[in-house]
């Protein structure tokens, strides 16, 4: 299906994508995967080509461009690259409206150069041993003290967690509001008090760096508070469609992938004289995973024009979260099935897709998450 969404602009920009990741992150892929974290020198080679901060005013480095559609291209090139140890996406498209909508001139200057040149990793610190996708349920604490800020708590599984230089931490200043009583405040590397786990163990992205926080009694200066006090819970729940956004992006190109791959190897394999997609059995299957595909694409694109123009809903990004997340990870099963027993081997890229793709429908809000804010929608 002819894709309308993108320009020639667009598509140059894939090509500079393309060409990066090819040079700089595919022939080194392996090797991260098996030490378990991406060489720190990517970031900055990825800044100097002009991968990161996008959206981000010139002045600071940044590429100037508030179009949802580059950083969408960007994670389908390294979703088609089998770049999954990038954390670019959450740098990109998570942390970044934190950095440019909530924070004052000065912070502006001092995070933002180094954020577009790759100095400076960042990440966003929400999930708690006891809180995920409950974020009125955290338990770390900020309380006020003079000039600055004290923090205590513990945050897991926070992607560039072990690299970052910069964590925006959730955390309760009014425990008493419970989630009306959240706010962002920025740690920076070094700050006395502020340490880092083990790096996880995980099933699949395993070059991906993603690690326990550790706060005790870490002290940061007041002006390290990003956007209102107490403001936090709103913050959060105005940025998500975002993030869900960029996840369903990530689900749809991973599905597309997976289905020309499978397409390719029903065309070569043969089993009793013939293709494997010649038989009824799995044609009809490849038929109604393309069709599913194409639909979540002309969704998916939709949601993109919607978001660029100011109007994607947080109902239409839970759609768009779930429903891609799902059909990536129904997709990945059914390709790995058609390709038997060489699907379950490492060195075919449907496994290792299987194995990445498992978590899509978790990180950024549960599926099930996904389905009550949709239903809450419906006013029932």
């Amino acid at each position: 299906m002819e894709q309308h969404l993108y320009e020639p602009v667009h598509e140059e920009f894939r090509d500079l994508c393309r060409e990066f990741l090819t040079r700089e992150a595919v022939p080194h892929h392996d090797r991260w995967e098996a030490e378990g974290i991406v060489d720190r020198d990517v970031w900055r080679k990825a800044g100097a080509a002009g991968l990161l901060g996008t959206d981000v005013d010139p002045a600071y480095g940044g590429g100037g461009q508030r179009d949802f559609r580059f950083n969408a291209v960007l994670a389908e090139e390294v979703v088609a690259a089998g770049c999954s140890g990038l954390g670019f996406g959450l740098h990109n498209d998570v942390v970044a409206p934190y950095l440019t909508e909530l924070t004052t001139d000065a912070q502006r200057a001092r995070w933002l150069p180094g954020f577009c040149s790759g100095d400076l990793v960042t990440a966003i610190a929400m999930s708690e041993p006891g809180a995920g996708s409950d974020l009125a349920g955290i338990r770390t604490t900020a309380v006020r003290d003079g000039d600055g800020w004290v923090l205590n708590g513990q945050k897991t599984f926070i992607t560039n967690g072990e690299q970052a230089d910069l964590v925006v931490v959730v955390a309760k200043t009014a425990p008493e509001q419970g989630a009306h009583g959240v706010s962002l405040i920025a740690v920076e590397r070094g700050t006395p008090g502020f340490t880092r786990g083990r790096r996880l163990a995980k099933v699949g992205l395993k070059a991906n760096d993603t690690a326990e926080l550790f706060f005790d009694d870490c002290r940061v200066p007041a002006e390290n508070l990003i956007g209102t006090e107490n403001h936090g819970f709103y913050h959060l729940m105005a940025n998500l469609p975002r993030e869900r956004l960029g996840i369903a992006v990530a689900a749809v190109a991973a599905a597309e992938r997976l289905l020309a791959v499978t397409l390719d190897y029903a065309r070569e394999r043969q089993a009793f004289g013939r293709p494997i997609g010649a038989f009824q059995h799995n044609r009809f299957l490849l038929a109604e995973l393309d069709t599913e595909v194409t639909i979540a694409r002309t969704f998916l694109n939709h949601c993109v024009t919607e978001f660029n123009a100011g109007r994607l809903t947080v109902v239409d990004a839970a759609k768009a979260k779930w429903w891609t997340t799902e059909l990536q990870n129904r997709v990945a099963d059914r390709c790995l099935q058609l390709h038997g027993g060489y699907g379950y081997m490492l060195e075919y890229p449907v496994a290792k897709a299987w194995l990445d793709g498992r978590v899509q429908t978790i990180y950024g809000g549960t599926t099930e998450i996904m389905k009550e804010i949709i239903g809450r929608g419906l006013d029932l």
